[in-house]
């Protein structure tokens, strides 16, 4: 997919647990390792919203364009 999520970078960062990260943004575990694994398929306003209010950051500090051919290969 020729959009990248790059939660765990943010994460790391602010040296929030994934459980922490889903509380505070009010979504469960499992979706947000559906984002950071690169499966969602969509990601609502609100979501992206409450991402990067509890991570301090710009939905560019999460969302990355990747050309088709170079994203990184199973």
């Amino acid at each position: 997919m020729p959009i990248m999520i790059n939660i765990d970078v943010q994460l790391a960062q602010k040296k929030m647990s994934v459980g922490d990260f889903a509380a505070a943004i009010d979504i469960t575990p499992a979706n947000v390792a559906v984002l950071k694994n690169g499966r969602a398929k969509a990601v609502r306003f609100s979501t992206l919203d409450a991402i990067c209010r509890v991570l301090e950051c710009q939905p560019g500090d999460i969302l990355v364009w990747v050309p088709d051919g170079d994203e990184a290969q199973p």
